[in-house]
């Protein structure tokens, strides 16, 4: 069943929110349509108990993407159980989603393995409900313990038919030590490179990355406000998510938070954008709950070449998808600079009056915009993601 984001929002509350509704897309759609689609991709340990129910849930409130952790989430003790769990509920959810024709559509579902032998077992042990499988998450990726992780999902796509990709966590020391960082980079790029196919997006782990310094940062500052992550966010992305054809979709790094402890600083939403309607009541409702910093590091996500994020509460699955959103104004200065005219370039003033559109400068930009508006929608002119948000949290 074809998935859409926003689906679970009714067809007059869409209406009055998008200029273009998000289109819809299947997961057997192009490994391009899908890594900007992902979104928020939301973690779940292997081990619980309603994890199918858990997963229809999700998948009803507007969760597109899913990882089932068998590896850090869980103790090393418990993965035979966890293997078995995963088994048995996937198997669940196959024969009720065989047997339920109007039931929503499930999230794309990917494992988070330990090592290489785990993906053909499992591959093996779920039989024909490998068929809700869209891949597999692999943890500390580097070019030597990557390629055999890389190996064994290939040959799990060809024992068992069924199209599985790779979504490499980049988190492992060598990346973040400033002496093999660059050596580590080169070598993940032969890597995925030689796999470009399978490999569907990068993850960045930066919690491993501030583990390795003994850090950890406060509700109140971004991963860009830890100088060590940031710089190697900066890295990863300048040889891995070029805009050349060469890159990949890079996601940003996990929100850690729920609820704040004391609050140091002074909130950072601005009241402006928040007077109409639930906005006032929303904008208190975020900072008690500590998201405005997640909304900050959203976008600052974005403004370093980074697409969607992982997520480990729900809570974060709106304000992602929200932000992600396209403009009217975004879309507008796109479909300006990608006018069949344009071609040769130039410079033109936006249709907003507000800023200069440079052609050839922006043109990648501009791609990569529209890419986003056909999965995401574009909004309404004078629509936020206030209102967007406040429509998702109903």
């Amino acid at each position: 069943m074809a998935m859409r984001h926003f689906r679970h929002l009714p067809p007059d509350i869409r209406g009055a929110l998008f200029h273009r509704e998000p289109a819809e897309f299947t997961p057997d759609a192009p490994a391009t349509t899908l890594a900007v689609a992902l979104g928020a991709t939301l973690y779940s340990p292997a081990t619980r108990r309603a994890l199918a129910a858990d997963v229809r849930k999700q998948g009803a409130r507007g969760v597109v993407s899913m990882v089932l952790c068998l590896e850090d989430s869980i103790d090393d003790a418990e993965v035979p159980h966890a293997e078995a769990n995963l088994v048995r509920q996937l198997t669940e959810l196959d024969r009720a989603s065989r047997d339920g024709a109007d039931a929503p559509p499930l999230p794309l579902l990917f494992v988070r393995v330990r090592e290489p032998g785990q993906v053909r077992d499992l591959v093996r042990r779920l039989g024909p409900a490998v068929r809700l499988l869209s891949g597999f998450v692999l943890p500390k990726f580097t070019e030597e313990r990557g390629v055999p992780f890389l190996t064994a999902v290939a040959e799990a796509e060809a024992e068992s038919g069924a199209r599985l990709f790779a979504m490499p966590v980049l988190e492992s020391p060598e990346l973040l030590h400033l002496e093999t960082r660059a050596e580590t980079l080169a070598g993940i790029a032969r890597a995925t490179t030689a796999h470009r196919e399978r490999v569907l997006a990068l993850r960045l782990g930066v919690t491993d990355f501030c583990s390795a310094y003994g850090l950890r940062r406060t509700p109140e500052m971004t991963a860009y406000d830890v100088q060590l992550v940031a710089s190697v966010i900066g890295d990863v992305v300048n040889l891995l998510g070029r805009a050349d054809g060469t890159g990949f979709t890079v996601t940003g790094p996990v929100w850690e938070y729920f609820r704040p402890p004391e609050r140091m600083f002074k909130p950072q939403l601005r009241r402006s954008p928040f007077m109409s309607g639930r906005a006032d009541a929303l904008r208190t409702t975020l900072i008690e709950h500590d998201m405005d910093g997640l909304l900050r590091e959203i976008e600052l996500d974005r403004a370093n070449g980074l697409l969607g994020k992982t997520c480990i509460h729900p809570s974060h699955v709106p304000p992602v998808h929200a932000l992600s959103v396209v403009s009217h104004e975004e879309y507008s200065d796109a479909t300006d600079i990608l006018l069949p005219e344009r071609n040769g370039g130039g410079v033109m003033r936006s249709a907003y009056t507000n800023k200069m559109n440079e052609v050839k400068p922006h043109r990648a930009w501009a791609e990569r915009t529209l890419r986003r508006a056909e999965v995401f929608g574009v909004a309404r002119a004078g629509v936020g993601f206030v209102e967007l948000l406040a429509a998702s949290v109903e």
